[in-house]
């Protein structure tokens, strides 16, 4: 046995037979998962045992158009996305033309706002009293809206436009990356079979690419699934809206679980077609020879197309509203700090970073409790717990507040027996459950980042330090951390910003008088109050950009691990 079949022998002995079968480190990751996974349990038993059963009611009344509604609207939404994504994503890969290299970053940018500050920023020009409509009246002499006909923003159409502009980056990030990963080779093969560009896209290049689209048009459409802002102001019923409305306005928790159980019930759909589109028919380069693939001089008008493929969405996703932003908040920037935006702003950042040190310190636990021991029940709960980000977060807002205001009232109850006093709300409607419930919903960030980081870390590491007489957490803090640091700043900055933008979530389970600026965007902007908007949903968009900036980089430098040649 030579040295490296030695390490490997104790690396593997080391995980599987040197301990116990059950750790306190497993012990531990099984209790975090499981508390983790109450509000989704929770929201499934509230259905099945509502205390006032209204589903017949529902059924029968408003639930049909909700379905229908939210299934047109995802439809829409992932139509478009899958087009623009796509097909930017082959353009800025295999096209040479002016500007390609700033728009490989820069068409991820529309990432960083919030579908529900451009839904506004759009309705603020293009509504009757904008100034596009102001303007062809007095063009051409018209006075009411029955003179002429003008496209409704605030209409279902109107929201799958602005959505499309925002989430289509989820698309085009997976497809690229798909696209930079093919080799030269089967492409020179199409080539000398007679293909030309265009049959090798769409009989070479977009089957091997197809996983990576699909699980790109998933995510835009559990994130359409989720949006609460934009059909709010827009008034599209969607199930998300359902939701609010049967809670807040009906009075029914049990309805509103049933709902959300229903949207649960769209969400494992679309993660079971996911998978089973990338197990029915697999794609395998036939190569380890990797060069990069060529970029065609395009020229003449198929020049200018290239450019204005790759502007139009990036001009009016990103470019044109943050102008807007800027406008409105030099406008409003006086009236915006005597409204409290100082205040609003350090709330967003506070929870924003609570929830990613917390989502961290899960994800580190939980990924290495499965690196440490595995099995299918560690695995199993954990893939449940981190379901979390596919979950609308209505959804579960309402599991989150169910479980907390129960154990509130049954601390009350104890103490009021015991002492004689009421202890009030310890738990519910306070800033505790507001956090623990972004970390149940932004945990898959964490733990599918530092999983894949420390699966790329091999276990004779593990082993060599075990044989030194390293415990597990010393390896973790001495060995892990320090390698996969990188990964886990990755990881919290992913959490910080969808924290920063998160909305239904936050407009259910926030403390009385505790604004953050999303529920401000959305409060100004419901009360048509644009300009006093603009500041925060500029502070959101902000925030936003740096990280998408160095998203894009990552993906343009994965190439160099490919042992690629001649990579740029």
């Amino acid at each position: 046995m030579n040295v490296s079949q030695a390490a490997a022998t104790i690396g593997q002995s080391t995980r599987v037979g040197l301990r116990p079968l059950i750790d306190g480190w497993t012990i531990s990751s099984i209790l975090v998962a499981a508390l983790v996974a109450i509000p989704i349990v929770t929201v499934i038993g509230l259905a099945f045992s509502p205390e006032e059963n209204i589903w017949p009611h529902l059924a029968s009344t408003v639930l049909p158009r909700y379905v229908t509604t939210t299934l047109a609207l995802m439809v829409g939404v992932g139509i478009g996305t899958l087009f623009i994504g796509v097909g930017t994503a082959w353009i800025v890969t295999t096209c040479s033309f002016p500007g390609r290299k700033i728009f490989e970053w820069a068409l991820l940018l529309p990432l960083a706002i919030p579908a529900y500050v451009i839904a506004f920023l759009y309705t603020d020009i293009l509504e009757f009293a904008g100034p596009i409509q102001g303007a062809l009246r007095e063009l051409f002499g018209w006075v009411t809206p029955k003179d002429y006909w003008f496209p409704e923003i605030r209409s279902l159409g109107g929201a799958i436009i602005m959505m499309t502009l925002v989430l289509y980056p989820y698309v085009y990030m997976l497809a690229r990356a798909a696209f930079l990963e093919q080799s030269l080779g089967v492409l020179e093969v199409s080539r000398t079979l007679g293909r030309g560009p265009w049959h090798a896209f769409f009989d070479v290049a977009l089957p091997l690419a197809r996983p990576a689209i699909v699980i790109g048009v998933s995510l835009v459409m559990m994130e359409t699934l989720n949006d609460f802002g934009t059909v709010d102001f827009f008034a599209v019923g969607t199930l998300t809206l359902g939701v609010f409305d049967v809670w807040m306005n009906m009075n029914n928790v049990g309805g509103a679980a049933q709902i959300a159980v229903l949207m649960l019930v769209f969400v494992l759909l679309l993660i079971g077609a996911e998978r089973f589109a990338r197990r029915k028919q697999r794609f395998h380069h036939t190569t380890t020879r990797h060069k990069n693939l060529p970029r065609r001089e395009v020229r003449g008008w198929f020049k200018f197309g290239a450019f204005l493929s790759c502007m139009l969405p990036l001009l009016m996703g990103f470019l044109f509203p943050v102008a807007l932003l800027i406008n409105g908040a030099l406008g409003h920037f006086e009236d915006a700090l005597g409204s409290g935006f100082l205040a609003t702003a350090g709330n967003s950042l506070m929870l924003s970073g609570l929830a990613a040190v917390c989502a961290l310190a899960v994800g580190v636990l939980l990924a290495y409790g499965l690196r440490l021991r595995g099995g299918n029940f560690l695995n199993a709960i954990t893939r449940f717990a981190s379901l979390g980000y596919a979950i609308p977060g209505a959804v579960l807002a309402i599991g989150v507040i169910i479980p907390m205001a129960w154990l509130d009232n049954s601390i009350d109850a104890i103490v009021r027996q015991e002492f004689g006093v009421s202890t009030g709300l310890i738990l519910s409607g306070t800033i505790f459950a507001l956090v623990f419930g972004y970390v149940v919903r932004f945990l898959a960030l964490s733990v599918g980042a530092i999983e894949q980081s420390l699966g790329r870390i091999t276990h004779n590491i593990d082993g060599a330090a075990r044989t030194l007489g390293a415990s597990p957490s010393k390896i973790l803090m001495k060995v892990h951390l320090p390698i996969i640091r990188g990964s886990m700043l990755t990881a919290a900055i992913l959490v910080f910003v969808d924290g920063m933008k998160e909305l239904p979530m936050t407009v259910i389970m926030r403390p009385f008088n505790f604004e953050t600026l999303a529920t401000q965007v959305h409060q100004f902007a419901a009360a048509e109050q644009f300009g006093q908007a603009a500041p925060p949903a500029l502070a959101i968009v902000a925030t936003g950009i740096l990280p998408v900036i160095l998203l894009s980089l990552a993906i343009t430098h994965s190439r160099k691990h490919l042992g690629g040649e001649g990579a740029e």
